[in-house]
């Protein structure tokens, strides 16, 4: 993954240079974003001693629950295309777009199995280990972040909301959240974006799922 964003790095690095203009540079403050999530549950999982105490457990999983969003938000810069062909071919911001989404994607979606092993490191030590022994809750509770991940691209994208505006404009955040929730009907937008995103996210993480636990 640091070889993936050093390249990324350098696909923009090589745009700014070409087209004498810093449109993309900020797709890797994105990136870095999408970094923290990954950097939050890698820490419990290093070091064990974290898992043993609940205030850091709730800490850790609340930054990485903060932050998770901006893993997959990356995608919606494909928006930005429009915008800067006149600048470089189209050909070349597709590629460096999807690079970076691709990298941030999988920093989410690692992060997201760390999380499912801290889970069920908790659940075989819990009185709920006969009904997540099934083998379906786990992945129950993972397709349900995915789409809290998607409202939170929602809430990113177009209320412009970022992570640390929870502790910034706490107030006005929950108020837009619960406006939605108290009258769904009335944003259909919100519930759109966060359907068909979820679903894709989905399809994406449990393609992959797929694809490293098949067998030869």
């Amino acid at each position: 993954l640091f070889a993936f964003s050093t390249m990324c790095l350098a696909l923009s690095i090589v745009r700014v240079f070409a087209s004498a203009t810093p449109t993309f540079l900020f797709l890797n403050w994105n990136l870095f974003l999408a970094f923290i999530p990954w950097a939050a549950s890698s820490a419990l999982l290093l070091y064990p001693k974290l898992q043993q105490k609940k205030w850091a457990v709730v800490s850790v999983l609340g930054v990485w629950l903060l932050f998770f969003p901006n893993a997959p938000y990356i995608l919606t810069d494909l928006f930005h295309l429009k915008y800067s062909a006149l600048t470089m071919p189209l050909w070349f911001d597709l590629v460096l777009i999807l690079s970076f989404a691709w990298v941030g994607l999988m920093f989410g979606f690692m992060s997201l199995w760390d999380i499912e092993k801290i889970l069920k490191s908790y659940v075989s030590q819990s009185r709920l280990k006969r009904f997540f022994s099934a083998g379906l809750a786990i992945p129950v509770v993972s397709s349900f972040l995915l789409f809290i991940g998607s409202f939170g691209i929602y809430l990113g994208r177009y209320l412009r909301w970022n992570s640390w505006d929870i502790i910034a404009e706490p107030f006005a955040l929950i108020y837009d959240i619960g406006d939605r929730f108290i009258n769904p009907f009335a944003h259909p937008q919100t519930w759109g974006v966060t359907l068909f995103m979820g679903l894709f996210l989905n399809v994406v993480y449990w393609s992959l799922r797929l694809v490293k636990y098949r067998k030869d």
